[in-house]
């Protein structure tokens, strides 16, 4: 697969499937382009999908660049403009929705519409406490230990009853483990510090909110010290939400057909 250097010095590794309009697609923490692996099939019907890893994650080089989430989001969109994008749509699920509120916001010349699947702009203490968690387990045993814990909260409870379950947690030790710690660890301590409300009300251009029912991670609803889909919804100016019933916060996993469905419909719309 191609990489491309961008002017930051990152060497970013990507790849593209079908043909169409363009939607680049942002992965959350520790799995890199993994993330939709039975997603962008699907999505590839219809547009040109870009996947890739950030900086730190797969096969890309360099790290995650300091200044918080506003730094990652220069990433990308020094990405975009090194492979002669003038607009893209793009898809972010968690971490990378958190990005791509950050790209969109700072450069919506780029933007065309937006899909955002699990994420919340201002984590709650409950969550918080969750990532200590998953950081110590990076820094005392490795991706294999996170795997496991965020298996634990990011499924909803029925996926575990599915035939294909066991493959897929296989699948994430795999994806997991070309994820340096380092910048697991660098990117969850980006998210904790982050709030995303004041940049929610520049993102004019349409957005879709995709969400799982049974998201122990990022909550439809947070505690009041956080801020999930059930407030974001109501600040973003432009946008239309939907809640997978039987589903948890890997939502492009979990259920990838109805994602990519809605996500399609969505941007073909005139």
């Amino acid at each position: 697969m191609p990489t491309i250097t961008i002017p930051g010095g990152e060497t970013i590794w990507y790849k593209k499937t079908g043909t169409g309009k363009p939607v680049l697609q942002i992965h959350g923490s520790a799995f890199g382009h993994h993330n939709f692996a039975r997603m962008t099939p699907l999505m590839a019907e219809s547009f040109e999908v870009i996947d890739f890893d950030l900086p730190g994650y797969g096969e890309s080089t360099g790290s995650l660049r300091e200044g918080g989430m506003a730094g990652i989001a220069e990433i990308v969109y020094e990405f975009i403009v090194a492979l002669g994008y003038d607009k893209v749509s793009l898809h972010g699920t968690s971490f990378g929705a958190m990005i791509g509120v950050n790209l969109a916001a700072r450069h919506p010349e780029v933007i065309d519409r937006l899909v955002f699947s699990c994420f919340v702009a201002k984590y709650d203490l409950a969550a918080r406490m969750m990532r200590k968690t998953w950081k110590q387990a990076a820094r005392d045993s490795g991706m294999t230990a996170v795997t496991d814990l965020t298996s634990v909260a990011g499924f909803a409870r029925g996926y575990y009853e599915r035939p294909e379950a066991q493959a897929q947690f296989d699948e994430m030790y795999e994806a997991f483990s070309a994820t340096e710690p380092e910048a697991f660890i660098k990117g969850t301590e980006t998210i904790e510090a982050t709030d995303l409300s004041p940049l929610l009300p520049r993102l004019t251009m349409p957005t879709l909110l995709l969400g799982g029912a049974e998201d122990n991670m990022t909550p439809f609803r947070t505690a009041p010290s956080g801020v999930g889909f059930s407030q974001i919804a109501t600040i973003l100016p432009n946008c239309e939400m939907h809640i997978l019933e039987d589903c948890g916060h890997y939502l492009v996993i979990e259920q990838p057909a109805e994602a990519a469905r809605l996500a399609t419909e969505f941007l073909l719309r005139a």
